[in-house]
């Protein structure tokens, strides 16, 4: 489930129930109970692009209170991934979001 590029790699709770989501189009899977930025870490190594320097950002405190780890949807809506569990069919952008 892991790519070879990702920045983290499952060592623990494989057993867990797939889910399947999209990244910037590309269907990929997680397990459920993943958060939004566990499941895209698992397939790059950045959640999206600072706004500001445009340097790759892969989360900071891991509990909602930086602000680093907001992506959109492709509908629009902004969701904070440290904190928003991955939904079957959920559509996130990545690229080309700043």
């Amino acid at each position: 489930m892991s790519r070879s590029n990702s920045q983290l790699l499952r060592v623990a709770e494989a057993g867990r129930a797939p889910v399947s989501f999209f990244l910037d189009g590309v269907e990929v899977g997680a397990l459920t109970g993943d958060t939004v930025l566990t499941a895209i870490l698992m397939q790059q190594r950045h959640v999206r692009h600072s706004e500001f320097s445009g340097e790759p950002r892969a989360g900071f405190c891991m509990i909602g209170a930086c602000q680093d780890c907001w992506v959109r949807c492709e509908d629009g809506a902004r969701i904070r991934a440290c904190s928003t569990l991955v939904k079957e069919g959920m559509r996130i952008v990545t690229k080309g979001a700043r």
